[in-house]
């Protein structure tokens, strides 16, 4: 199965995530999840981060939240709302959200 999961909450926490066993995992981040693409912890980047997955976060939630694109972690594809219908649509087989 390959599985997109929207984050939409900024938690340190990832248990939920490393239960997913998905051949193939997609962390769209959108609202306040995508601090996770940004915010770095004592130096280190989110927990989030260290998990096996493709990561996205909306461009529209980070503009909202003052962040740019130049700030996102390298691991972190910066997507809009048409990139992530076409993620939905093309590339994963089912969603959930966390």
């Amino acid at each position: 199965m390959k599985l997109a999961a929207f984050v939409s909450d900024y938690r340190m926490t990832v248990d939920t995530l490393e239960r997913l066993k998905p051949e193939k995992l997609g962390i769209i981040l959108v609202g306040n999840g995508v601090y996770h693409a940004t915010i770095k912890e004592n130096g280190s980047a989110s927990l989030l981060l260290n998990t096996a997955a493709d990561f996205y976060a909306l461009s529209e939630d980070l503009e909202t939240r003052g962040l740019s694109s130049s700030s996102v972690d390298s691991k972190v594809k910066v997507v809009t709302y048409g990139d992530v219908v076409d993620l939905i649509f093309n590339d994963y087989d089912k969603t959930a959200w966390i």
